[in-house]
């Protein structure tokens, strides 16, 4: 099983892929996962105000999604998010609005029309699938796609991503599976965020990664920090040159920490303690990245207060949009769900 601590040998000869991103490309990735942050932030501060009916969120997955999304082609490759995704599908294409449209489950909501739940993002332009709230039921689908690339003959990659809990779902073993066998393009980026909702991760499995399951598939398998952009940007560079090379799939599990509770439903009090979650906030990847950029001369006290207010007025246009946007009417409450009915008079 090759980690984060042990690289290829190709890498450690040729050096680290981030190594070679220039200071606009690492700027730019700070950017997104702050956008990504207060789109997430002000979208807890509207369920609470009562005006969102439910948000699930991806504060601390900033890094792994960015640094997954830029080694991808939006609109080429093919990503099959999970509901904490938000970060991943803003850096793929999608829009502040687009989620607070989806938010407040309005018409315009690009993922559904606003049908189905918030957070669950598909837009087919940009070659990003739908997913359903059953766990894990995206990975088969992802491997069939990631089949159908392959018997094209092109380079495309699929992407599908999930957490940790849902690793113990028939679903993730037998879309894994599919793609060990016919060796797909196909990469599956596990976030593990240590809890299934209230299950800690001692619980949910008896080993240690869960990519020591990559080898029983016959694929590859990858441990990385998850709250490290850089060394997440690393790991999905080689995954995906060797699904673009013909060389099969890779497991990656970015190990991480969700600062929030479950979802906005969730009291995360009864199940962990005050003391563990501060200790991952001094965690937090923008925060890393961050004392990164610093050190590198890239950001400095001025800039970095510039990004936050950009990604401040971001969001106040897109809630604004959203929020003065139509509902659906109630005609198309069960498009997409049934069939047409039966003109009974004409039969």
């Amino acid at each position: 099983m090759a980690t984060a601590a042990t690289k290829s040998k190709k890498t450690r000869q040729q050096g680290r892929p981030s190594d070679r991103l220039t200071d606009e490309q690492l700027l730019r990735f700070y950017k997104t996962m702050v956008l990504g942050r207060k789109v997430d932030e002000r979208s807890w501060v509207m369920n609470r105000q009562g005006r969102a009916p439910f948000h699930i969120s991806g504060i601390g997955h900033e890094a792994i999604q960015v640094a997954a999304a830029a080694t991808l082609r939006p609109g080429y490759d093919w990503l099959y998010p999970y509901y904490r995704d938000l970060a991943f599908v803003l850096a793929m294409g999608m829009t502040p609005a687009d989620h607070f449209l989806g938010l407040l489950g309005k018409a315009g909501d690009p993922s559904s029309s606003g049908i189905q739940m918030p957070s669950h993002y598909s837009n087919a332009k940009l070659r990003i699938g739908s997913i359903s709230s059953p766990v894990a039921t995206q990975v088969p689908i992802a491997a069939g796609t990631a089949l159908a690339s392959k018997l094209k003959g092109t380079d495309e990659v699929t992407v599908v991503c999930l957490g940790e809990g849902s690793t113990s779902q028939g679903d993730f073993h037998e879309g894994l599976n599919w793609a060990g066998v016919h060796k797909l393009p196909f990469i599956c980026i596990v976030q593990n965020n240590q809890y299934a909702i209230s299950v800690p991760i001692e619980k949910e499995m008896a080993v240690k990664n869960v990519a020591d399951r990559a080898i029983a598939y016959g694929i590859a398998g990858v441990v990385v920090d998850g709250n490290d952009v850089l060394a997440c940007y690393d790991v999905m560079y080689e995954a995906v040159q060797r699904a673009r090379n013909g060389e099969g799939a890779t497991l990656v599990e970015a190990k991480t920490y969700r600062i929030t509770p479950h979802s906005s439903d969730d009291d995360d009090r009864t199940y962990r303690s005050r003391e563990e979650v501060e200790k991952w906030k001094k965690r937090d990847p923008i925060l890393m990245f961050e004392k990164a950029l610093f050190g590198r001369g890239i950001i400095n006290d001025e800039l970095k207060q510039e990004i936050e207010n950009w990604a401040v007025a971001e969001v106040d246009a897109a809630e604004e949009e959203a929020v003065g946007a139509p509902y659906p009417d109630v005609s198309e409450m069960t498009r997409h769900l049934y069939g047409p009915m039966p003109n009974w008079e004409e039969d």
